[in-house]
């Protein structure tokens, strides 16, 4: 016990420790937030899907030499975002054939990219950082801190302004779009919010392990909570617990970042589930 204290202490000594900590802290919380939204719409794999457009979107500003990818990722995923929130219920392809399409072409067409044109001498590791997380976030520079600090305040604060309305186009979209409610309007603000929380997710987690981030918190709440807040609340506390204790638990053990915070979150939903059949007996 004695050892593993001194371990924490030491890497909490440097500041991109910390720093990784903090981003990773607000990551889990807007993901939670949104997840909860996304699942009761019937929208899980969006995020998946929209995760491998930044993934996309990741490999051409490393093909083009851009120190600071975000400024390329985040308008793609949310020019994307909006697309499939606004457009895909009306298109001639459906809103989730769409998501597959774009997941899988977005992702090989990444792939191909930093293959073909990167200049890194190790894509491999690129490539596997990118998908899985790996320790990326402890490599993060004070530009991504900051810019994942400024997107966090965004998505909770437009969360919690836009809270009624969310929930309205949550539960019955055409309920509310009969009560005069712009549904279109708040689904654009949803969709910009769900590609803030892609980007800044893809450095914890990474592409493929994104959606879990999204989904198991929600699901670990709707378990043992029977109200739109309540799920909200919980999930909002076992996503930020289970990336703190995976986090702490990955320099502890030298384990990949993004793997340990989504098995966290299976166990966390076994759990639950389990609390919830216990509850209802």
């Amino acid at each position: 016990m004695t050892d593993v204290v001194g371990t924490l202490s030491s890497y909490l000594s440097y500041p991109f420790v910390r720093y990784a900590l903090e981003v990773g802290v607000l990551i889990a919380l807007c993901s939670s937030l949104l997840g909860t939204t996304l699942v009761m719409k019937r929208l899980s794999f969006i995020g998946d899907g929209l995760s491998h457009v930044a993934f996309g979107a990741y490999a051409v500003a490393a093909v083009a030499g851009l120190s600071e990818n975000m400024l390329i990722t985040i308008p793609a995923t949310v020019a994307v975002a909006i697309l499939l929130l606004k457009r895909g219920q009306d298109a001639k392809v459906r809103g989730d054939a769409v998501i597959a399409m774009l997941s899988v072409a977005s992702l090989a067409g990444g792939y191909l990219l930093m293959n073909m044109f990167s200049t890194s001498s190790n894509v491999s590791g690129d490539v596997c950082s990118s998908l899985f997380g790996s320790t990326s976030i402890l490599t993060l520079s004070l530009f991504e801190v900051l810019c994942c600090a400024a997107m966090s305040v965004v998505v909770v604060g437009a969360f919690v302004l836009l809270y009624n309305r969310i929930f309205s186009i949550t539960f019955d979209e055409s309920f509310a779009r009969a009560t005069g409610i712009h549904t279109s309007r708040y689904n654009t603000a949803l969709a910009i919010m769900v590609s803030f929380v892609i980007v800044m997710g893809m450095s914890l987690v990474g592409a493929l392990l994104l959606s879990a981030l999204v989904v198991f918190p929600a699901l670990s709440a709707m378990r043992v909570c029977r109200t739109f807040r309540g799920v909200t609340i919980c999930s909002a506390i076992v996503s930020v617990a289970c990336a703190l204790a995976g986090m702490l638990l990955s320099m502890v053990l030298s384990t990949p970042v993004g793997a340990t915070i989504v098995l966290l979150d299976a166990v966390a939903f076994g759990a639950f589930t389990l609390a919830g059949k216990v509850s209802r007996r």
